[in-house]
């Protein structure tokens, strides 16, 4: 069950402050996996067990799950996973200004809120001005991972990221329902759609040296 919160809410466009890597990490200068709309984070502190040799940022519009997530990063005493509260539309700018040059090495997007009506579809996380921010901070060869169980959502994510001409598919063909999770983990909602039988599409990107 997928709880949303509006995004374009008074609320939730209020842009929050987001620590440096400098401040959330123990290592501030190891590469950061960006995970947007990360939810209770399962993937994530899968992958920064597994991986100590990157720094994993997960980014959540639903405060009870950051509180949640924290409350076990902490009690795992993982000093290399981050998770951070906010609207990533509003307050992702200012933070990624904060990065050292070719630091964010890979950006994530699993399952993000369908929000089906036309009406809501502007409440959708994948922008073309959202893609263009995360374009700018991504230099060539760095990655950027989709993944949806609704094609059409699926769809229009993969049509922005094609016509930005700023990512390059790791991918022969467009037969998303045939393509592997790269990693080794998957998030809760994976888990699920694995378990209901549900289809699940996706696609990996490198950054090219447009725009540069």
């Amino acid at each position: 069950m997928r709880q949303h919160v509006n995004p374009l809410s008074r609320f939730f466009q209020l842009e929050n402050e987001l620590p440096g890597p400098v401040e959330l990490f123990e290592n501030g200068d190891l590469p950061i996996h960006l995970d947007i709309g990360c939810a209770r984070g399962r993937f994530l502190f899968d992958m920064a067990s597994f991986y100590r040799g990157w720094n994993y940022v997960g980014l959540e519009i639903r405060r009870p799950l950051v509180v949640a997530a924290e409350k076990e990063r902490l009690e795992l005493q993982l000093r290399n996973l981050k998770f951070l509260f906010c609207n990533a539309n509003v307050s992702l700018e200012k933070w990624l200004a904060k990065l050292n040059v070719g630091q964010l090495k890979r950006v994530s997007i699993q399952f993000p809120d369908p929000w089906y009506k036309t009406r809501h579809k502007k409440r959708r996380l994948l922008q073309p001005s959202f893609l263009s921010l995360l374009s700018r901070h991504l230099v060539a060869g760095s990655e950027l991972f989709i993944q949806s169980d609704v094609l059409s959502i699926m769809q229009e994510m993969v049509q922005v990221i094609d016509i930005s001409q700023n990512f390059d598919s790791k991918h022969n063909d467009d037969q998303l329902d045939m393509i592997k999770n790269p990693f080794k983990f998957s998030t809760e909602r994976e888990s699920y759609a694995i378990k209901k039988g549900l289809v699940i599409y996706r696609k990996s990107y490198r950054r090219n040296s447009n725009g540069f």
